[in-house]
Order: C-alpha cells, then sequence, then structure tokens
C-alpha cells in the first residue's frame, strides 16, 4: 500500500493507492514544519487519520510539503511518518512545489505556481525544479496567497478603509474583532499565516464588491509583478497553477495573467489526483 499527500499549511489531502489500484481520499491538518514540529505532527495523525486505515500495510509514503525547504525541515515530517508508519520502507518527503510541477505538467516542462495559504512558483524541466524565485513566506512575501490577501482586508478594516457594510460584515461574520485581538493572534498565537489566509474567503463571499474585487486583483498583480515576470523568458510559457486562491479567483488570475502576457493553462485547486496518477506511472 502507499500513501500519497499534498500537504499544504491549512490542510494535508492524502490518497491511499491499495495493491489493487484502489484510490481512497482523506484529509488532515496541514503540516508545515517551520509551524509545527514532528511530535505534534505524530499527535494530529494519530487523531485525525481514517480509522479503517491499516497503517501497518503501508510500505511507501510520499509527502509533499509546504515549509519543506531542506533535509531538516523535511526530516520533521519525515520522522513522523516513520512512527506513525512503522513498517513502510520508502518515506520520502519533498517540497509541495514538485508536487505542484508534477500535478501540473507531468513529465513535460513548465512554469507552475501555488496560489494558497501561501505562494510559490518554479520552472520545471520534466524531472526537477531548474529555477525558483523565492516567494520569502508570509512575513515578507507571499504576494497572491491566500495570507496576503488576508494581510490587505484586515490592514484595511483596522484602519478603517473598506466599506462600511464590509468593516461590519468583517467584525460581524468573522469575528475579526479589535485591534488588540487581531495583534494577539498575529504574535503570540500559533500558525499566523493560517490565521491571515482565513479571511480569503471573506473576500470570496463578498466578490460582488467591487472593494473585494479590486483586491484580489491587485494581490495577483503583486504577485506578477514581484515573482512571475522575474523569470526568464517568462511569456513564453502557459500560466499553470494549483491552490484555492488561484481556482476561486481564477476570472481575475487569468485577466491579470493576460496583462502580462502570459497564456493560461491549467488552474486546478488541488494536485492530489494527478499526483496519483503520475506516481501510477512511475
Amino acid at each position: 500500500m502507499i500513501l500519497i499527500a499534498d500537504g499544504g499549511s491549512t490542510k494535508t489531502n492524502w490518497c491511499q493507492l491499495t495493491d489493487s489500484g484502489q484510490r481512497v481520499y482523506f484529509n488532515t491538518e496541514g503540516y508545515n514544519p517551520y509551524f509545527i514540529d514532528t511530535p505534534g505532527i505524530v499527535a494530529s495523525m494519530n487523531k485525525n487519520l481514517p480509522d479503517d486505515l491499516p497503517r501497518a500495510d503501508v510500505q511507501e509514503v510520499y509527502f509533499y510539503g509546504a515549509g519543506v525547504s531542506g533535509p531538516d525541515k523535511a526530516e520533521v515530517i519525515a520522522a513522523a511518518m516513520r512512527e506513525v508508519f512503522p513498517n513502510a520502507k520508502r518515506v520520502e518527503v519533498t517540497e509541495d512545489l514538485l508536487a505542484a510541477a508534477r500535478a501540473l505538467l507531468g513529465r513535460s516542462a513548465g512554469f507552475a505556481a501555488i496560489l494558497g495559504t501561501g505562494t510559490n512558483s518554479c520552472l520545471y524541466d520534466g524531472e526537477k525544479i531548474i529555477y525558483n524565485v523565492d516567494s520569502l513566506a508570509y512575513f515578507l512575501g507571499d504576494e497572491g496567497s491566500g495570507a496576503f490577501l488576508g494581510k490587505m482586508l484586515l490592514r484595511d478594516y483596522l484602519r478603517g478603509q473598506m466599506p462600511a457594510e464590509l468593516l461590519e460584515a468583517m467584525r460581524d461574520e468573522y469575528k475579526a474583532g479589535t485591534r488588540e485581538d487581531v495583534l494577539d493572534r498575529l504574535y503570540n498565537q500559533p500558525l499566523p499565516n493560517r490565521f491571515l489566509a482565513s479571511f480569503a474567503k471573506f473576500a470570496y463571499d463578498h466578490n460582488n464588491s467591487s472593494y473585494c474585487r479590486q483586491l484580489v486583483v491587485e494581490s495577483f498583480q503583486a504577485f506578477f509583478r514581484n515573482l512571475v515576470t522575474h523569470y526568464p523568458n517568462y511569456q513564453d510559457y502557459t500560466f499553470n497553477c494549483i491552490g484555492s486562491v488561484g481556482y476561486n479567483f481564477r476570472d481575475a488570475l487569468t485577466q491579470v495573467a493576460h496583462e502580462n502576457g502570459m497564456e493560461v493553462g491549467k488552474i486546478i485547486r488541488s494536485p492530489i489526483d494527478d499526483l496519483v496518477s503520475y506516481h501510477e506511472g512511475a
């Protein structure tokens, strides 16, 4: 039995691939090693894995994760996988960007991006990532992401610089709270990137507002200006993207891509189906 996981900062999508080729899907929390350690991952998986998952039968685990930026971060997750699935003969942990490239492009070369809780992008040669403009995570960058959009919304909310009806909706529907509440969540509580990204849904729920539509466009324009346009000959590639933010706002994303001279290829919510197909054909 093989387990394949696409791990974001907020949620991990899993597929159990049985020996007969049956696919069984389930979800757990996201496991970004910048925000959670090995014991925390083990505790979460013990709580959230399906009761009927035969852990002892798992022979291989392929985990693609947000925040897997090097061997040390990969080992945080790999150690948890070895503890939860003690009979696994093969455990591979690598970055979620490679999952995006393999899901979007298979074994063909091209451009791939992630627009979810965070942002990432790359050029891919059909086997490996060959060029990456660092997104710099949510403190310094992550333009176009849910966290970036949430930051823009919260900034305008706290400054009173959004339409009155949206200020009220932020306060009542989303319990955004006071300045002190928001800063406490960002500086004193865990997973601030997840907190910021939770407000991307507000922009989606109020997408009929010209304010929210313009904010989404500005977020994607920043993504192209600071990241995409810095790839060599970027206009020679089609724009391919995975992630809930890219998918939910794909009309605005397509508009901005065209404004920057890129044709659009695949925009999908999750890579897990295409990723499983990639491994089936390996």
